[in-house]
């Protein structure tokens, strides 16, 4: 239980980085964005597999089928809505709307996997559940106290509709990927997160040539490939392509064989912890009061909801 508490909370860690990329590139199209960083995981991915090349063999087909949709959704589609919505909307709507993925990831499990792997009592999860609810909404609070409003209306709620999109991408993967660790306990971790660094490559590369074909043929000024700074982009895309996709994958599906697809769904909140964080790095100012009050709750709620033991349901 404990390893995979620190497995999740490290995969958090690497997680939380793609909320800062986008404000750190703001002038590069989603799309670019997102297929630069999958590139970036592919050709990671390939020495990797090279190197671990007897257990990649040991794949069926069917794996790769799994790989690939879990690599589509869950990556690809989930990183361009995130990074669209974030540019759109601003960092503040897009975390609030994607901060709601605790609660919604652990109803969901608890719904969809409970009669695999036991059920949480609604009645022992349902505080655990408000306090990470309450945390949210404090944390949301505080960000959008500071916010104007928006300033293009259809801009802005092409935003919202963008980031509930990544919302649902990002409920299926993790709980998709989870589970399919806990039914494959032959594979190991590293193994299957450079498989879906081979399969996210082939799209992403035709992803990043749509993208640049758009623009070209849109007679946009953008400086192609790489844009107007390419040494930070590809750099930034080699970072987020090493740690929130392999590493970040190889962490959570640690974590994944550790522990019942149940209480895997709280723990994405050490995604959007480390998001805030890293927010307020790149702000370099402290997070106020309500932040902290709103944090608290939220690591509270977890902690609650892991001392939770999961019921049989009867046969």
């Amino acid at each position: 239980m404990m390893a995979g508490v620190l497995f999740a909370l490290a995969a958090g860690l690497m997680w939380g980085l793609i909320f800062v990329g986008p404000l750190i590139v703001p002038e590069y199209p989603a799309m670019l964005q997102s297929a630069g960083r999958y590139v970036a995981f592919g050709l990671i991915a390939l020495p990797l597999a090279w190197a671990d090349r007897r257990r990649v063999r040991q794949l069926t087909r069917g794996d790769w089928k799994e790989a690939f949709k879990l690599s589509a959704v869950g990556n690809l589609l989930y990183y361009v809505c995130l990074a669209g919505a974030i540019q759109r909307t601003g960092a503040p709507i897009s975390t609030m709307i994607i901060g709601t993925l605790p609660v919604v990831i652990a109803v969901s499990a608890n719904l969809l996997y409970g009669r695999h792997e036991g059920r949480l009592a609604w009645h022992q999860l349902l505080p655990s559940l408000l306090l990470i609810g309450a945390g949210l909404c404090l944390v949301n609070i505080a960000e959008l106290r500071g916010d104007g409003g928006p300033q293009n209306i259809g801009r802005y709620l092409s935003g919202i509709g963008l980031a509930l999109v990544a919302l649902v991408c990002w409920t299926w993967y993790p709980l998709r990927n989870a589970r399919w660790m806990r039914s494959h306990p032959q594979h190991r971790a590293g193994t299957w997160a450079t498989a879906q660094g081979i399969a996210v490559l082939p799209m992403a590369l035709v992803a990043y040539a749509l993208a640049c074909g758009q623009m070209t043929l849109a007679n946009d000024p953008f400086p192609l490939p790489f844009g107007p700074r390419p040494g930070l982009f590809i750099a930034l895309m080699a970072a987020i392509g090493l740690f929130c996709s392999w590493l970040g994958t190889l962490c959570w599906s640690e974590a994944s064989q550790r522990l019942p697809t149940v209480l895997v769904g709280p723990l994405i909140v050490f995604e959007i912890l480390a998001g805030l964080a890293y927010t307020f790095l790149l702000r370099q100012s402290w997070p106020p009061l309500l932040t902290l009050c709103g944090i608290a709750c939220l690591m509270i709620g977890v902690v609650s909801a892991m001392r939770i033991k999961p019921e049989p349901l009867p046969a």
